[in-house]
């Protein structure tokens, strides 16, 4: 016996993904549902082998469904979500709406797979950030092994991480760079993103930092341990599909580069390929399509006494978004739920 799944926002990047790899991954779906804003009202996406048109979010009746994917962004979310869980659908949510609060746990299942067991409060579960989702998966076994004190990570995240017109930016300003007579100026970013880097995602924070800066800050500390210090700084680049992070980590004891290695070898979720050698190490164009956080690069840091640095890479619309809220949901269901 399967579930009965809702996909909210099925039309967009992450719904995509999240039908494919609900697909991809065999889950036990008896039915499914796919929803989008009224504008897209109609339109057909993909499940397997099956099409699907997608059905009016605004008056989709939640009772009777097992578990609905949310990618629909904080708005809708507001509206929809709690409407979907009173009606006993647990809501299983990609935006930041119910990140920070403590009553709704945000799970990464290779890290804190019990905090499942929390949705009873609310019968939602919040999916975290993408840059946070790929860090987090690294950090823990480290964590549970050497005990992390600081982190100092900086991100270069790739513009589908912006959406769908980050994307279409990305590409109309290329294109515009080798035809100066079609000038495409920065619409989705703040600066021109062809062939260029911007340090600035999300809005900008009283303290300097911005927005994106301070959830991995927040997160890593619910997710993992409220005693980490982290800062970052988080920088868009002109990647399509993956998000990359240098990550330096602070830990209480002593950990060999060697150790650390072989533990993260271990570690679910988890791809290491670390080379001293020209392209020994994963860069964002590999790892697309893939369900592994890849770690490379991992070196002693000599300026500290317990210091190592890392550099980490993820396919940002799966680990970062689809894939997670789709482990999350396996892990409901072995855990809390126990149908198929």
């Amino acid at each position: 016996m399967g579930y009965r799944v809702v996909v909210a926002g099925a039309t967009g990047n992450v719904g995509r993904e999240m039908l494919n790899i609900l697909a991809e991954r065999q889950f036990p779906v008896d039915e499914i549902a796919v929803l989008a804003s009224r504008k897209s009202l109609g339109t057909e996406v993909s499940f397997g082998d099956t099409t699907l048109k997608t059905k009016d979010l605004e008056t989709f009746d939640f009772t009777g469904w097992d578990i609905a994917l949310f990618a629909v962004g904080s708005g809708p979310t507001k509206e929809h979500a709690p409407r979907a869980a009173k009606a006993g659908c647990v809501v299983i949510d990609n935006s930041s709406l119910y990140r920070y609060d403590p009553e709704i746990p945000l799970v990464v299942p290779e890290v804190n797979p019990e905090a499942v067991e929390g949705y009873t409060k609310k019968n939602i579960i919040a999916n975290p950030n993408c840059s946070t989702a790929q860090m987090v998966v690294a950090l823990k076994p480290l964590h549970d092994r050497a005990r992390i004190k600081r982190v100092v990570v900086s991100t270069y995240q790739s513009v589908s991480g912006a959406g769908k017109d980050g994307i279409d930016e990305l590409w109309d300003q290329t294109k515009s760079i080798y035809n100066p007579v079609d000038d495409k100026p920065a619409v989705k970013f703040t600066k021109q993103i062809a062939f260029n880097v911007i340090p600035h995602i999300d809005v900008f924070m009283d303290d300097g930092s911005t927005k994106e800066e301070w959830k991995m800050v927040a997160e890593t500390k619910k997710i993992i341990d409220t005693k980490i210090k982290v800062t970052a700084t988080c920088v868009r680049v002109p990647v399509f599909v993956g998000h990359s992070e240098a990550v330096n980590i602070e830990f209480e004891d002593f950990l060999d580069e060697d150790e650390a290695r072989d533990i993260l070898r271990e570690a679910p979720g988890i791809m290491v390929v670390d080379k001293r050698e020209d392209g020994g190490y994963t860069t964002p164009v590999e790892c697309v399509g893939d369900y592994a956080t890849f770690i490379s690069r991992i070196r002693q840091d000599s300026t500290i006494e317990n210091g190592l640095n890392l550099w980490c890479v993820s396919d940002n619309l799966r680990k970062g978004a689809a894939l997670n809220a789709v482990q999350i949901a396996e892990t409901l269901g072995t855990r809390c739920l126990k149908k198929g």
